[in-house]
C-alpha cells in the first residue's frame, strides 16, 4: 500500500522507516532542509541510524516536500507538534496547517490518520470540519481515524513495531482498514469504540505519569526536610509484595515532547466543559517547580563558599532524559536561565548535545573538563549512563570549588565534595 506521512521529526521518521519495510512511503515534510538531509541519506533522529535510513531510502521510502504525493497514498498519517503555548493552552497550528495541506489534495477512497497526542475531541472538533472543506464527506467518501503515538525515543527494548497500538476511528469500517495497515508493521493493535476514546487513552497515560512523578517530587522534598533518603525509600517500597507500588523517580523538573505538555490539553479540554482539573494542574506547578528548588539549593551550597556573581555553575545534561539528545522541554534549560538570570557564569557538559538555545541566546556544549575546569558547582541534572563512570578524583581536582549538586542520583555521596541530592540527605 502507498502511505504518506505528515511530519518527519520523532514520531513521523520512525514511522516512515517502520512502515516502508512493508509499503511504500511518501515522508512530506516543509522543511527543505529536513528533506534535503534524509535524501543524503543522513538520518537526524537517534532511533534511527543512517543504515537503517539508506536500506529503504529511494526503494520504498521517498522524502519530499511535494504536497502532490499526498494524492498518490491510500493513507495519510499526520505526525506533527501539538505544543502549549505561553498560556499553557494547547496550539494546534501545526495540526490545523497539516489538515489544510491535506485537504487540498484529499480524493475518495484515502484514510486520514491523526497520531499527534492531543485533547479528547480535536479529530471531530478541529480535523474533519478542515478536511470537509474539500468538498468530500467524512465516513462517506473518505475515513478518519486516530492513533496516538507512543514512541519512547532511546528506549532499546520498545520501539515502534512491539509497543502496543491503540486505533479508534469514525466508522467500523475505517478502523478495520487502519487495522489491517498497522497489524502489516505492529504486532499488537488495541482497537477502542471510537475516536475520542482514542484521544483519552495517550492523554490518560501522560497524566497518570504527570502526577505520580509530581507526588514523588513532593515527596522528595518533605523527605529531604525529614532527612530520609527518598531514593532508598523507593526501593524499598519497590520490593516485591501483594500490593501494585509503580515507582516513580524525582529529579529537577520533567520534559519531553509529553509529560510537561499533554496533561494540559485535558486540563483546557475540562475547563471546557464545565470542570476544573485542579489535580492536573498542581501536578504540573509541582513538577515545575522542581527546577526552582534546584537552584534554591545551588544557591544554598554556594553560600560562605563562593559569591553568587563570581561563581561558574557546570550543568552536565541538558537532554530532557538520559542517553539522548533531545532538548525539548528540558527542565536543565529552565535551570540554566535561572542561574543566568542571577548572573552567574554558566556553562554546560551533555556528551549528546552540541548546543542548546535559551531565553538569553544560544549557548555551545564544552568538554568535560572546560566545563568543570575552575567550577564551583557541578549539577547532574540528567543520568547520562556516561555520567556514572566520571573520574571523581580529577573531578575534583579540575574544580575551583568542590560543590556536587546531584537531580538524578547519579552519585552516592562522594567522598571530599560538598555534596547536595534532591531527595537526599543534605547536610
Amino acid at each position: 500500500m502507498n502511505v504518506c506521512v505528515i511530519g518527519l521529526g520523532y514520531v513521523g521518521l520512525p514511522f516512515c522507516i517502520a512502515f516502508s519495510k512493508r509499503h511504500t512511503v511518501f515522508g512530506f515534510d516543509i522543511s527543505e532542509e529536513r528533506v534535503s538531509q534524509l535524501s543524503e541519506g543522513t538520518s537526524y533522529v537517534e532511533d534511527i541510524s543512517d543504515p537503517e535510513l539508506k536500506e529503504v531510502l529511494g526503494k520504498t521510502f521517498f522524502p519530499t516536500n511535494d504536497p502532490e504525493k499526498i494524492e498518490k497514498s491510500e493513507f495519510i498519517v499526520i505526525c506533527v507538534p501539538t505544543p502549549i503555548d505561553e498560556k499553557k493552552c494547547p496550539d494546534l497550528s501545526y495540526v490545523e496547517s497539516a489538515c489544510e495541506t491535506v485537504r487540498a489534495h484529499l480524493r475518495k477512497g484515502q484514510i486520514v490518520i491523526l497520531e499527534s497526542t492531543t485533547y479528547p475531541g480535536t479529530s471531530e472538533e478541529v480535523m474533519i470540519p478542515i478536511l470537509e472543506k474539500s468538498g468530500l464527506k467524512a465516513g462517506v467518501d473518505f475515513g478518519v481515524a486516530f492513533s496516538p503515538e507512543r514512541i519512547d525515543p532511546g528506549n532499546p527494548d520498545y520501539k515502534l513495531e512491539n509497543t502496543p497500538k491503540v486505533i479508534g476511528a469514525l466508522t467500523e469500517k475505517d478502523l478495520k482498514r487502519t487495522t489491517d495497515l498497522y497489524s502489516t508493521v505492529i504486532k499488537e493493535i488495541v482497537p477502542v469504540r471510537n475516536l475520542k476514546t482514542a484521544e483519552a487513552s495517550k492523554i490518560l497515560e501522560n497524566v497518570f505519569r504527570a502526577a505520580n512523578i509530581a507526588l514523588i517530587n513532593e515527596i522528595s522534598l518533605i523527605f529531604e526536610s525529614m532527612g530520609i533518603n527518598v531514593w532508598e525509600v523507593i526501593e524499598a517500597a519497590s520490593s516485591k509484595k501483594p500490593s501494585s507500588f509503580m515507582p516513580h523517580y524525582p529529579g529537577i523538573g520533567v520534559g519531553g515532547h509529553c509529560i510537561p505538555v499533554d496533561p494540559y490539553y485535558l486540563s483546557w479540554k475540562a475547563k471546557k466543559v464545565g470542570h476544573f482539573a485542579k489535580f492536573i494542574e498542581l501536578s504540573g506547578e509541582i513538577n515545575d517547580y522542581m527546577s526552582m528548588h534546584t537552584f534554591y539549593m545551588i544557591l544554598n551550597a554556594l553560600k560562605g563558599r563562593r559569591k553568587v556573581e563570581e561563581a561558574k555553575v557546570a550543568v552536565f545534561g541538558v537532554a530532557y532524559k538520559k542517553n539522548i539528545s533531545d532538548v525539548r522541554e528540558s527542565p536543565a534549560l529552565r535551570l540554566i536561565e535561572l542561574l543566568e538570570e542571577y548572573r552567574m557564569n554558566v556553562v554546560f557538559h551533555d556528551p549528546y548535545v552540541k548546543e542548546i538555545r535559551t531565553r538569553h541566546g544560544v549557548m555551545k556544549g564544552l568538554s568535560l573538563d572546560d566545563a568543570a575546569g575552575n567550577a564551583d558547582c557541578v549539577v547532574f541534572a540528567v543520568d547520562h549512563s556516561v555520567f556514572k563512570d566520571i573520574d571523581l578524583d580529577h573531578l575534583k581536582e579540575i574544580m575551583r570549588t568542590s560543590i556536587i549538586v546531584d537531580g538524578k542520583n547519579v552519585l552516592d555521596r562522594p567522598e571530599g565534595f560538598h555534596y547536595y541530592g534532591i531527595g537526599k540527605v543534605n547536610i
